[in-house]
């Protein structure tokens, strides 16, 4: 018997375009996915909710390329986990079809105001919304930072409503990219190859590097977990370790791992350990019932 329920391509914008970037799938324990009866609520209390954020350098990758991932991580943790699609910047990108920083992490805010007050597929309540942990892996670490931190300068696009910052209890990161300059002082082709596509043209981009951006105030109570491999050939530990770095001067909960996985970027994702570290983390940090 399979032990979870899916529900796939719920939208979280209200679009007559029906596009696949704007959905999301989410995979539930069976006893919280399924009712005898319409409309029948769990006993007791509901568990949190985890959301896994993709990456694929602005550009690639889709929610259903992590489901084995996702699903691994209902199991582990008996919580359910939402995996969303969001817009990318095109390959062959001109003014007239670019999609840049911020664009990317509105869709991702879009998604998370919309789990708020979702609550879950049919009418059926299926995470506590008051107890969100989320995920980020490679570009989209960047993507929730830049959310959750303050804009360096001018206006400050992404500000989130007061409810998701009290609401998010912990933030996993992993393989992710936080200062721009710095990846680029490690490999040039990048620049040429995504940075430009998501960020535009420029000399430097320390303006939307979020190791130079401040956490928000209101969410201080965060715990963060940076997390590593020790095999990842695509984005060098300079990155996370410059992230740690300025988390310790600027939160009160931080934590790293960057000794126990040795697989490359995205094989991590792909076995049992990361799903073990990640899991025990959400466990420890954000337990069943409060």
């Amino acid at each position: 018997m399979d032990p979870l329920v899916e529900y796939s391509n719920i939208s979280y914008i209200q679009s007559e375009l029906h596009d696949n970037f704007h959905n999301f799938d989410i995979y539930i324990p069976k006893q919280y996915g399924i009712r005898n009866t319409p409309g029948e609520q769990p006993r007791g209390s509901l568990p949190p909710l985890v959301c896994f954020i993709h990456g694929g350098a602005w550009r690639s990758e889709d929610k259903l390329d992590h489901a084995e991932m996702a699903r691994r991580l209902v199991i582990v943790t008996g919580y359910a986990v939402a995996v969303p699609n969001y817009r990318l910047s095109p390959r062959e990108t001109t003014e007239a079809n670019a999609i840049r920083h911020p664009e990317h992490a509105k869709d991702v805010l879009c998604f998370l105001k919309f789990i708020l007050a979702w609550g879950g597929p049919e009418g059926i309540n299926v995470y506590d919304p008051n107890r969100l942990c989320l995920m980020g892996h490679s570009c989209s670490a960047h993507i929730l930072s830049s959310i959750f931190f303050e804009a360096t300068q001018g206006e400050d696009p992404l500000r989130p409503p007061l409810e998701l910052l009290k609401n998010t209890k912990a933030i996993i990161t992993s393989e992710g990219i936080y200062d721009i300059d710095l990846l680029l002082s490690s490999f040039p082709s990048y620049k040429a190859w995504f940075i430009e596509a998501a960020f535009g043209r420029r000399s430097s981009y320390h303006d939307v590097s979020v190791t130079k951006m401040t956490p928000r105030v209101e969410c201080h109570h965060l715990q963060w977990l940076i997390v590593h491999s020790k095999g990842d050939t695509l984005i060098d530990e300079a990155q996370s370790e410059a992230m740690y770095q300025h988390l310790l001067h600027n939160v009160t909960h931080v934590t790293k791992n960057f000794e126990e996985l040795k697989e490359e970027h995205n094989a991590i994702l792909a076995g049992e350990e990361f799903v073990k570290i990640v899991g025990q983390y959400i466990l420890d940090k954000i337990p069943p019932s409060t």
